[in-house]
């Protein structure tokens, strides 16, 4: 069973036993093993073509459980770097973005 979820103004095909980087959640201050409900389901589909649920905009009643593996993860570092030729303009500044790393342990609906 899959589902196409909503989630930090994107959408994420995800399957049960799957472990997903969202956006950091809470401020990182859920505890690992705490549990975290998506609602906003767009789409609820089994393995066989047949039985699909497509939401308008959301399928009624269908959640999708995690886990929270790990409540604050760094992802890699980015590099930008701004140069305007011949005016001696450089700058250089980083981001490094923070997630929560979750799998997802069930699909309802």
């Amino acid at each position: 069973m899959y589902a196409i979820i909503e989630e930090s103004g994107g959408q994420r095909k995800v399957v049960e036993g799957d472990e997903i980087l969202i956006d950091l959640f809470n401020g990182g201050q859920n505890e690992a093993g705490s549990t975290i409900t998506f609602d906003k389901v767009l789409i609820v589909g089994a393995d066989d073509a047949g039985s699909s649920k497509i939401g308008q905009p959301y399928v009624d009643g269908a959640t999708v459980q995690a886990e929270v593996v790990d409540p604050e993860f760094k992802g890699e570092k980015l590099h930008i770097f701004k140069f305007k030729p011949k005016k001696g303009y450089k700058r250089k500044t980083g981001h490094r973005q923070r997630y929560t790393r979750v799998r997802v342990t069930s699909i309802t609906g």
